[in-house]
């Protein structure tokens, strides 16, 4: 009864987990993670909302709603404080309930030494990411900026900042959060209490492909671990000599897992919960990967969205007005020459003609110089201070 409790609650924790993280990606629109999604980050605060306003009266509301300003948006250190105490109690958990079979059958002791490494090198990244400058653009530097990343007037035109009063750059956005415009911002991050922008978007990147790696790295471990107890204590001997159970995959495998669920589930449970955030930071790193590569922002997708949408209404507002006027000349003329019922039924829509929508970003240039962008921003680089503004 208990391993498939345990199994219950890995499979509704991975789905949660999932949910809330993922719920808005394309591949989950108009299924149940998509509306889990939606409750969780909408409905279920919705909900709570009311529940207090009739239990304790508007000041109660006003507290919460006060609480929720303090959270999401003014700076504050408290997502950095939760990061902090997942990775503190996840390597205090792991140490205290695997070190003890290392070294073991196939783990040998350098991995006592190389877990508190990979740790560290993840807190310096977190640091890093958190408190450096993410491209900050202010009076001084606004004309250097402005010549690094020229305008497109597509998605991006000359205008003032009107907090900052400061002309904006092409690719910057202000901030309302941070209270700054950020060069080349790419979204505000709330686990990092700093906004992802031109100069630390390397170490972002390098923060997520780390931690990656260090929840893959700890699943397998843990795998391994678990892999040496069945050898060690020769289970699969007992389960087939013993017990009379057949050697075969099919046979055995319900039985070592019950084995391993009633002696080792906090292992289990460890190796789950690494490799569904293994999962999750491969995908976020593959995104962010994929716009790093094409020189793109995620601020400026959401940019491109709204332009292909106002673009596409625009398109079919054309079209319907040359329909329209092409219905309106051939009720005054000559009719038109009819058409087979066959090539009728299978013509294309006249609102569904019309210019292709193409994105032309003209910032990608290859990607070996957007991956040298990346690494070495644009502010950094000496051509940049010898520039001046026209």
């Amino acid at each position: 009864m208990v391993q498939w409790v345990l199994v219950l609650h890995g499979v509704c924790t991975a789905t949660v987990v999932v949910s809330f993280l993922c719920g808005q990606w394309p591949i989950f629109q108009g299924t149940f993670i998509e509306r889990l999604h939606h409750f969780l980050t909408f409905g279920a605060y919705d909900y709570f909302l009311r529940f207090v306003g009739r239990i304790f009266g508007s000041r109660a509301t006003n507290c919460v709603l006060g609480v929720e300003r303090y959270c999401c948006e003014r700076p504050n250190p408290t997502l950095q404080i939760f990061y902090l105490v997942i990775i503190g109690v996840t390597y205090t958990i792991v140490a205290k309930s695997s070190f003890k079979y290392i070294p073991g059958y196939y783990v040998s002791e350098y991995h006592r030494y190389l877990s508190v490494v990979a740790v560290v090198v993840g807190l310096v990244l977190f640091v890093l990411t958190s408190f450096s400058d993410p491209g900050t653009v202010t009076a001084e530097n606004v004309s250097r900026y402005i010549l690094a990343y020229p305008y497109d007037d597509l998605i991006f035109v000359e205008r003032e900042c009107s907090t900052c009063k400061i002309t904006r750059p092409a690719r910057a956005k202000h901030c309302k959060i941070c209270d700054r415009c950020v060069a080349r911002f790419d979204h505000h991050c709330g686990w990092m209490n700093n906004c992802i922008g031109e100069k630390n978007t390397r170490y972002f990147m390098a923060f997520l492909f780390w931690h990656f790696l260090i929840c893959l790295y700890g699943a397998v471990v843990l795998g391994l671990i678990l892999a040496g107890q069945l050898r060690e204590r020769k289970i699969i001997y007992i389960l087939t000599v013993y017990y009379g159970i057949e050697n075969s995959f099919s046979a055995l495998f319900p039985h070592v897992v019950q084995y391993f669920l009633a002696s080792y589930n906090t292992q289990i449970l460890l190796t789950v919960f690494l490799g569904i955030i293994a999962l999750l930071l491969a995908g976020f790193f593959g995104y962010h990967a994929h716009l790093c590569l094409t020189n793109m922002t995620t601020n400026e997708t959401f940019k491109w969205q709204d332009y292909i949408t106002w673009k596409r209404k625009v398109n079919e507002a054309k079209t319907s007005g040359t329909a329209l006027k092409a219905s309106l000349n051939s009720m005054n003329g000559t009719p038109p020459v009819p058409q087979s019922k066959w090539r009728t039924f299978f013509k294309k829509s006249p609102l569904q003609k019309g210019e292709p929508i193409v994105v032309n970003n003209v910032y990608d240039k290859g990607a070996i110089c957007n991956i040298y962008e990346i690494l070495v921003p644009l502010s950094q680089r000496r051509s940049f201070f010898h520039s001046k503004a026209a």
